[in-house]
């Protein structure tokens, strides 16, 4: 059964961790489709033949006589628009060992051209319907599939027609000529050569080591050089024939429009596609090998420290029944109350920063319970020894009934949500999640259904049967286990062989208390604030209101997402609250703030009391205000006004995050020097704002030097003071929404509001330079990076030039796209972006980035330069115009059907009406752009003596 509640793989991103990731209670994703009525006595189509499951009959299945499988369904998220998810069980598992990453080459040819289409046609074709490359069309190659992905905005039966018959030649006759092949090869090396590098590597090394023995271990979809050196279109035409078949293939369709005629559609399109040659017979692809070796090292400098345990037992097909659910998610309920004991030892500051678990059925190799450490110095062996320690402790005894009623609460209310907002479920999500079942042969349901089947499976969800789950999860199978330093290091492969089979003994003081936490502990506030104003924002159905103390209300009450209320709590100054040249622990605040808690209650009790609620606290530093942001619901959002006001008026200063803070930023440090799009990651932004500190990542030292006293000397007055402006977005009754706000924010004290320094309200480009900065990383040699910029402007004076420019810049990157990637091969990722900060004056740019050979870098300046040149002097043609002005129509009509796009298109309006006004403004302002103003605005912004370039350069390689 196809869940949203299935976790993500784990990973050792010490970063993710810490900086971005919220430690109150995770809020669950979007939901999947609508529910369903009963389905006795239905027949069972394909996708529920060896399920009891109940029948998600919001979709129509069929298979056309030559058995290509089919499924749409009606979806008016985002209206008009109709999204198309065709899969072919192609993937890197099918691959001979000659023919490695042919798999991938073939979805790079098929999306190049076919027989209906000239080649690189396809792409501008869809532009014209409104598509924008990348996001709306896209294809991915996985080790067992290859997905081509289409969100056709404003379908017509005519529009999904074409694009059908696009993508039935792209399946059936792809432009597999020695041409195209010559061509492409280009591409997909430059693809392989920028995906390259650290993660790479151990990525590659961690697959090799875990399914030693099996076909997984050494078939990345990318390929290698050798194999797609010799590919030839003969070759290449060979896989395909094997394996791109109707019967191989599954099509998803969900969408604005009427299910028989898109099934009569596909009819028309794809029944005439017959099968060449014999079909390749399914690899078998092995299972879990206990005689190859249990532990391995990979040494690559630079890298964190972490461990990565595996207990893996052979994947094996299976009837995707209730019962076989039920027990899954018996499992990650285990896995669950694992993971939040090892979370709250790493939260009390012990041997390891973060470690968590998971369970996952690898690319239909191998069903394993994962584990990743990542120790908080360098004593691996002591950081392994405690988590073994907690997970001895899990089997040795069952949990008590309130850990599980903790974690049965918690996934309850996840699939509850998944109900709640089922009609707001987007039709992209649909068809993906669809295909995704098939790839891993389960099902899809309704959210009632899974709901349900998760509540029927309660009572078997006793003591006894989580332990069991528990043990069969970190005992069964062939064990791995996997060290990844980047520091090598005489006998390290002995000493972990040695660390994994030395006993342990179970824990005795990890067990999470039962103690229950409610609002009622959080500190109380005083006497509610009064509305002293009420007024229109001038924006249907939008209202500005104003409290006694000063606060600032933007509610706009609707049902546009169905059980869903967005909040966002503006306030201080923001980045502008910091001085331009003293550095201040700003970057720190992403995740110490947050998890340092409310009052006397700490991290662990503010789990406690958002458990089993859709309620959350993301903090995020903007130009002109800080942020603290929540997804919550009807039934909650009053108290998460609760928490956030709780959050400023009474902050906790425990010490503990700041050491994990600073603990995950050192780690994570030597990273950044290991390949070109880590050292533009850590200086690109400080070196485009002219070395102002504000953007600067911390040095070494000044990481070390962060203290708690001084991380609260420099937070505390900024939680206190500067404007406070609240935005109420979603499903609330407007006198509620303000009475709430009032006994919380209202309640507040009056803030000081001191004037923002002239100098922090400034923001610099750099001066014009002949020749790029030259920055360096110690990475591979073939790897290189270029950046050019030129300086715009800011603020709300030529709002209409701001938003112009982004119609010239998609312009820009389509040029770049055509010539550096699809013609030449000499770039993989060009990315040209219009940035024009409306908080600011000044400090705008438009930025040209992408990964280069280093041998290839005076080719990319030529070619940036010429297509600049080219904009200022010609206009565009009224053709290319089009292609970039009907995707951003279309984006704009699909944004602007959710609150998310006008919640933030009005932040900060309570305090500059200006943003009122460009709201209003923003798709004349955008969409009625003429060839003349583009050139207009490229001969004014894309000035030669103005740009400003930078390199990144492997050591030891000279500029050329």
């Amino acid at each position: 059964m196809r869940s949203f509640f299935r976790r993500p793989a784990a990973s050792l991103s010490v970063l993710a961790l810490l900086l971005t990731g919220s430690p109150l209670a995770a809020q669950p994703a979007s939901a999947p489709g609508a529910t369903q009525g009963a389905t006795q006595g239905q027949v069972r189509p394909w996708l529920y033949e060896n399920s009891d499951v109940p029948i998600d009959t919001a979709w129509r299945f069929g298979t056309l006589p030559n058995g290509l499988r089919y499924a749409i369904r009606r979806n008016g998220v985002p209206p008009g628009q109709v999204s198309v998810r065709l899969r072919v069980d192609a993937g890197s598992l099918m691959e001979k060992p000659d023919e490695l990453g042919y798999a991938h080459y073939i979805e790079h040819l098929s999306m190049r051209g076919s027989r209906h289409v000239p080649d690189g046609e396809s792409k501008r074709i869809w532009q014209r319907l409104g598509v924008t490359f990348g996001s709306d069309s896209n294809a991915q190659t996985t080790p067992t599939g290859t997905t081509y992905a289409l969100d056709l905005p404003q379908a017509t039966t005519a529009s999904l027609g074409e694009s059908l018959k696009i993508l039935s030649g792209m399946m059936t006759d792809p432009n597999i000529v020695d041409s195209a092949v010559n061509a492409e090869r280009a591409v997909v090396l430059a693809e392989r050569r920028e995906s390259d590098g650290p993660q790479m590597r151990i990525s590659d090394g961690s697959r090799l080591h875990f399914f030693s023995g099996q076909p997984l271990a050494d078939r990345a979809p990318i390929g290698t050089v050798a194999t797609l050196t010799a590919a030839t279109a003969d070759k290449v035409q060979a896989f395909h024939d094997r394996w791109y078949r109707p019967e191989n293939t599954v099509i998803a369709v969900s969408g604005d429009m009427d299910p028989a005629a898109v099934e009569q559609l596909l009819k028309d399109n794809f029944s005439a596609w017959k099968a060449v040659g014999q079909g390749g017979t399914a690899p078998d692809f092995g299972v879990p090998d206990g005689k190859q070796p249990a532990t391995r090292v990979i040494v690559e400098p630079g890298a964190p420290l972490g461990l990565t345990l595996a207990w893996l037992r052979p994947w094996k097909p299976h009837a995707d029944t209730i019962v076989y659910n039920q027990d899954k998610l018996t499992d990650m309920l285990a896995l669950q109350i694992v993971s939040r004991r090892l979370e709250r030892a790493a939260r009390a500051g012990g041997s390891f920063l973060q470690a968590s678990v998971d369970q996952q059925d690898v690319s239909r190799s191998a069903d394993g319970t994962f584990m990743t450490i990542m120790p908080t110095g360098d004593n691996w062996a002591k950081a392994l020894g405690d988590v073994r320690a907690i997970i001895e402790d899990a089997k040795a005894a069952a949990p008590s009934q309130a850990e599980i009623d903790r974690e049965y609460a918690q996934m309850d209310t996840a699939l509850a949500i998944q109900v709640e907002n089922a009609d707001t479920e987007p039709g992209s999500k649909q068809a993906s999640d669809l295909v995704s079942a098939v790839d891993i042969r389960e099902t899809t349901v309704s959210p009632q259904a899974a709901v349900e089947i998760f509540r029927a499976g309660k009572p078997a969800m006793t003591p006894q049967k989580i332990l069991d789950s528990t043990r069969r999860l970190f005992t069964a199978g062939v064990f791995r286990a996997l060290l990844v330093t980047g520091t090598p290091q005489a006998g390290l492969d002995a000493k972990l062989a040695a660390a994994v089979a030395a006993p342990v003994k179970a824990a005795t003081d990890v067990r999470l208390a039962d103690k229950a936490v409610t609002m009622d502990d959080l500190p109380k506030f005083g006497a509610p604030g009064t509305v002293i104003s009420r007024t229109p924002t001038g924006l249907p159905g939008m209202e500005s209101i104003t409290f006694s103390n000063g606060v600032k209300l933007t509610l706009f009450a609707n049902d546009v997402e169905t059980e869903k209320v967005r909040i966002n709590v503006r306030f201080g100054h923001g980045q502008q609250a910091f001085s331009p040249t003293r550095p201040a622990p700003g970057w720190a605040g992403g995740y110490a703030l947050v998890a340092s808690g409310i009052g006397s209650l700490g991290q662990g009790e503010l789990d406690e009391l958002t458990n089993g609620r859709r309620m959350g606290m993301d903090f995020n530093i903007d130009d002109d205000a800080f942020e603290l942001q929540a997804l919550t619901r009807p039934a909650d959002y009053k108290d998460q006004l609760r928490l956030f006001a709780a959050k400023l008026g009474f902050p906790g200063w425990d010490p503990a995050p700041i050491a994990r803070v600073k603990t995950g930023a050192l780690v994570a440090y030597d990273a950044m020097t290991r390949s070109p799009d880590a050292v533009l990651g850590r200086d690109l932004n400080w070196l485009l704002h002219d070395k102002d500190v504000r953007f600067r990542t911390p040095s070494r030292e000044e990481i070390s030097a962060l203290t708690p006293q001084s991380f609260r000397a420099a937070w505390e007055p900024l939680l206190a003071s500067g404007p406070i402006e609240i935005q109420i977005f979603g499903q609330v009754k407007p006198d509620e929404a303000i009475q709430a706000v009032g006994s919380t924010f209202g309640a507040l004290p009056a803030r000081a509001n001191k004037p923002v320094p002239a100098a922090n309200r400034a923001m610099r480009f750099p001066a014009h330079v002949e020749a790029p900065v030259l920055l360096r990383h110690n990475g591979d040699k073939d790897q290189a990076a270029a950046v050019m910029a030129w300086p715009t402007a800011g603020g709300f004076a030529l709002q209409k030039e701001a938003r112009q420019l982004e119609i010239l810049t998609q312009i820009f990157n389509d040029r770049l796209f055509d010539k550096l990637r699809s013609t030449e091969g000499a770039a993989y990722s060009p990315s040209v972006q219009n940035n024009w900060p409306f908080s600011y004056e000044s400090g705008g740019y438009i930025l040209v980035t992408s990964q280069v050979r280093p041998d290839r870098i005076a080719y990319f300046y030529d070619v940036v330069k010429k297509t600049a040149d080219d904009l200022a002097k010609t206009p565009v043609s009224d053709d290319e115009l089009q292609r970039a002005v009907a995707p951003m129509r279309q984006l704009l009509m699909r944004a602007s059907t959710g609150n998310a796009f006008w919640m933030n298109q009005m932040e900060g309006a309570t305090q500059d009406p200006r943003y009122v006004g460009a709201m209003k403004s923003m798709s004349e302002d955008l969409l009625s752009v003429t060839p003349a103003q583009l050139q207009g605005l490229a001969a004014k912004y894309l000035v030669p003596r103005k740009s400003w370039s930078a390199v990144v350069l492997p050591e030891g390689v000279s500029p050329r």
